[in-house]
């Protein structure tokens, strides 16, 4: 159920009208890392997360929304930016005040170049925001639908990489408006972003062991071997030496990928070096963490009657075995 109060969650205020900046703050409206994208990604991605993980279902749903408040923020902005086009667009018999206002060409050529960088302004929308990117490309659910992966460690990762964009997006924005108004609201809203990086991380690391994402584990013969497959300079770091960050394996640096390849035919005669992970003890995982993820989902969805609408003592009583897990099962 959700219920719109009209009061905006951060007051927005413009100083002066800006059509060419309101063009750019489309790309937060309607663009591929927008708020609307960013709404109906984490609306999405709650329902799957409704009975295995009610806690964050309740996380998701509450932050989906929040950035549906975001996106009103973004039109209302937008909106006080075009002030002025709408109601002279009315005056279809005669020219609009705000030409006659243009004295002169050169003038009137300038408002035109600014506002038709965004043409649905004056064509279709009347002066007011659209669902589109800067460019004028209308919102697309290909932005979001690889997003809804049903495995909630991917989707959480995926939103983490998501307000990250987003937050850079809103640092770009700032850098082409001197309205300070505009500015506040801005920063609030790219600091929202870092907010909610901070939420899906959180959430991320209560669902234990998350990694690697899924249930199935990574070949031990070949997760921590590091290929240098190109000629020059070898730069090495601890992407290619030392421990590696998740499982704790010691790199193993292939300097000739072309003469290991061959010498192992085709990687086929590999053997796990480097690390305590056995491929008898990665199958043994393989079953036991299907086993535990299959009841858990079992468990929380039984075959028969179900009600969408629960107590918070049952959401409470469900999201239990999402805290049980064990993380040094992934040592195995």
């Amino acid at each position: 159920m959700f219920y719109h109060v009209k009061d905006l969650q951060y007051n927005a205020r413009v100083s002066k009208p800006d059509p060419a900046f309101a063009t750019l703050l489309l790309e937060q409206f309607g663009g591929a890392n927008g708020e609307l994208a960013a709404a109906l990604r984490y609306f999405g991605q709650a329902f799957g997360a409704r009975s295995p993980f009610p806690d964050k279902y309740d996380l998701l749903m509450d932050i989906a929304t929040e950035e549906f408040s975001h996106l009103e923020i973004v039109g209302a902005t937008i909106q006080m930016l075009l002030q002025g086009i709408n109601g002279d667009l009315k005056k279809a018999a005669d020219e609009s005040e705000i030409m006659q206002l243009l004295d002169g060409k050169k003038a009137k050529e300038q408002f035109i170049h600014q506002a038709l960088v965004a043409p649905q302004f004056l064509t279709t929308s009347g002066g007011g925001p659209a669902y589109t990117n800067s460019q004028g490309v209308p919102w697309s659910a290909a932005y979001i639908n690889g997003d809804c992966n049903g495995d909630l460690t991917v989707d959480l990762r995926s939103n983490i990489a998501a307000e990250s964009r987003a937050k850079i997006t809103y640092e770009y924005l700032l850098q082409f408006t001197d309205d300070p108004y505009v500015k506040d609201t801005l920063n609030f809203l790219m600091t929202r972003e870092v907010a909610h990086f901070q939420m899906f991380e959180a959430a991320l690391d209560s669902i234990q062991p998350n990694f690697p994402p899924g249930v199935l584990q990574s070949d031990p013969r070949y997760s921590n071997l590091y290929f240098n497959m190109s000629s020059g300079a070898d730069v090495r770091g601890p992407w290619n030496e030392g421990e590696s960050t998740q499982f704790g394996e010691t790199w193993q640096f292939i300097n000739d990928p072309i003469k290991h390849v061959l010498e192992t035919n085709g990687l086929l005669n590999v053997q796990p070096e480097g690390t305590e992970r056995t491929l008898e003890g990665v199958s043994q995982l393989d079953q036991d963490l299907s086993q535990e993820r299959s009841e858990e989902i079992k468990m929380a969805v039984p075959i028969g009657v179900n009600v969408w609408s629960q107590s918070e003592k049952e959401l409470e009583d469900q999201s239990k075995p999402s805290g049980s897990r064990k993380k040094s099962s992934t040592k195995k």
